[in-house]
């Protein structure tokens, strides 16, 4: 079954390759090219038509400078008269041969001023309009390079260009590794040549665009098109080098199977991904913690402070750690992040940022956790992929959730959904926003996001509301305007890539807010963490040491760093970069994704 499906995957790859015509960008580049064909055949008309006006006008005037000076008596030859026009015409006007008469004078004026109109001013601009800016233009567009030199190795392959990869190229450049971006379109690898971006102009099913991009000694290649492309580039590429990794988003879930028979190593869907991260960002309420992700073998869970013991009380009079166990990170508050000190004070809008086991965890959630009949229930506006698969992530924890969407064709036998604009009061209360502990705002258009987070922080100032951003620079705006927590498709996506990539070296908390671990810096080794000052020189806070495979996740802030080691740290994305500068040498370890697997 598995070898008959195989074949059909090859089969309608050639079948795309040879009648790509057919598709979207097939249809593109050939009005690119009739644009062409069409632009070069206008500038050679333009070209002989200018040519035959010169020689109707030397002809012309050579003619009448034959009859008028036959009028003076005088005689010439024809190669006599088409000397003078040309003389004439250029402005030379050697002398040896003029008219007599006021005719001729007024004659050799009209000559003399058509000249210098054709000559010196239309033919000039012609050459330039026509020949030199094409010739420049051309140069230009072929400025960016075709092929990657010899010596690059180990390094990213992107074929698309968007938020996600943006985000993957500033993790590479932070990291400096290497990396490049196949365009199809040669005037924008130009541009983007221009900007400092790593490029080569190659079409994406052309098997020779990947050797030119040197596919067989790079560490990864993402394919982040739509699922047809995506398959005949995972399809090349397995065919020309199949020992590197190949990572596929996929938009459909009937694509996953395709691409990864197609040759993909990962396929991930990220709208999926996204709707699951939000729904785990809004759960975690009243005192029960609830687990966000992993990393390097610790639980990472947030549990929020309302109705538990924990209100009103700093970290060190509630006496977390000695008690449960469980580490602090740090602490949430209406968007705002701060690491975990002792005088950190917590209030019924804190949620706390947790690492720990999963025993230390059980016994968090035994001490504090409180029930309240608002965590049953949540609310999601924006019933596309991310809305739909949050609901089935809140399904899976016995959440009793509400879609909300204008669009009835969205409709699903479940959840239940209200149809309907969410800017609606009366909507909302239909959806049960009076009851709802959570409420998801997962649409497209961040300006529709930014206005109904203000608008449900306005009616339900104690629900846990958890946006998208789709743009980086509206994530603040939405946490101005009332959200708990705020998730983009970029960074998401970004953080989902890098981390098959680079193993478990990151973890995204949040939007600008990451876990990453490194080897314990040369100049850090044998002192301890109180002496290090780690928080004032790099704002980034430790939260467990990794030593002989065991993690303490409560280090003694008192106790020597081991010369073997690494760790775990906390910070936003611009303390990690202090982090690299500050420890230059800290972050420079083998990749932990080469090849298949």
């Amino acid at each position: 079954m598995l070898k008959s499906l195989a074949i059909l995957v090859s089969q309608a790859t050639q079948q795309f390759r040879s009648k790509d015509q057919a598709s979207p960008r097939g249809r593109f580049e050939r009005a690119q090219q009739v644009a062409q064909r069409t632009e070069k055949r206008r500038r050679r008309k333009t070209v002989i038509i200018l040519s035959l006006i010169f020689i109707v006008l030397v002809l012309t005037f050579s003619f009448l400078f034959h009859e008028i000076m036959a009028r003076e008596g005088r005689v010439f030859s024809w190669p006599t008269s088409i000397y003078w026009t040309m003389t004439t015409m250029t402005t030379l006007g050697f002398g040896d041969i003029t008219f007599t008469s006021d005719l001729g004078r007024l004659f050799s004026v009209l000559v003399l001023v058509s000249g210098s109109a054709f000559l010196l001013v239309v033919l000039p601009f012609a050459f330039i309009q026509f020949v030199f800016i094409p010739w420049i233009n051309e140069r230009e567009r072929r400025r960016a390079p075709r092929t990657l030199p010899q010596s690059t190795s180990g390094h990213l392959i992107l074929t698309a260009l968007g938020p996600i990869e943006q985000d993957l190229i500033d993790r590479a450049d932070k990291t400096e590794l290497p990396y490049v971006l196949v365009v199809e379109d040669v005037d924008e690898a130009g541009r983007l040549h221009d900007e400092g971006r790593n490029v080569i102009v190659g079409a994406l099913d052309d098997p020779g665009t990947y050797h030119n991009a040197r596919v067989e000694h790079a560490a990864l290649v993402v394919a982040t098109q739509n699922d047809q492309i995506n398959t005949n580039i995972a399809f090349t590429v397995q065919e020309i080098a199949p020992d590197t990794t190949i990572l596929s988003s996929a938009n459909s879930p009937a694509a996953v199977d395709i691409l990864e028979i197609a040759g993909a190593d990962h396929v991930v869907q990220l709208g999926n991904i996204l709707g699951n991260a939000m729904a785990a960002r809004s759960l975690g309420l009243g005192g029960q913690s609830h687990q966000i992700g992993n990393f390097a073998g610790l639980q990472i869970a947030e549990a929020g402070v309302v109705g538990t013991a924990l209100a009103d009380r700093t970290l060190q009079e509630s006496q977390l750690r000695s008690l449960v166990g469980v580490g602090i990170i740090g602490v949430w508050d209406r968007g705002d992040f701060s690491v975990a000190t002792r005088d950190t004070k917590l209030c019924d809008s804190s949620i706390l940022l947790l690492a720990g086991t999963a025993d230390q965890l059980a016994r968090f959630d035994e001490k504090f956790a409180v029930h309240s009949p608002t965590d049953s229930k949540a609310i999601i506006i924006g019933g596309g992929r991310v809305g739909r698969a949050a609901a089935q992530t809140f399904m899976s924890e016995g959440i009793d959730v509400t879609i909300i969407d204008r669009l009835a064709e969205r409709r699903r036998s479940k959840p239940s959904y209200v149809i309907g604009d969410a800017a609606d009061r009366s909507v909302l209360e239909a959806a049960g926003i009076e009851d709802a502990g959570a409420i998801l705002i997962t649409t497209h258009d961040d300006n529709v996001n930014v206005y109904l987070t203000r608008y449900c922080r306005g009616l339900r100032p104690d629900a846990r509301i958890v946006s998208r951003s789709n743009l980086g620079r509206n994530v603040t705006t939405l946490y101005r305007a009332g959200a708990d927590a705020v998730l983009s498709y970029a960074g998401t996506g970004s953080a989902t890539i890098w981390n098959h990539f680079r193993g478990d070296e990151t973890l995204l908390v949040a939007q600008g807010l990451n876990m990453f671990r490194t080897p314990i810096p040369r100049e850090l080794i044998g002192s301890t963490l109180a002496d290090s000052h780690m928080y004032r020189r790099t704002n980034c806070n430790v939260v467990a040491i990794e030593h002989n495979g065991t993690i303490d996740g409560n280090p003694d802030a008192h106790q020597p760093l081991p010369v073997t080691g690494e760790l775990l740290l906390v910070g936003t994305d611009a303390a990690e970069e202090k982090f690299s500068q500050v420890f230059p040498h800290a972050r420079q370890r083998p990749l932990l994704t080469r090849g298949r697997r």
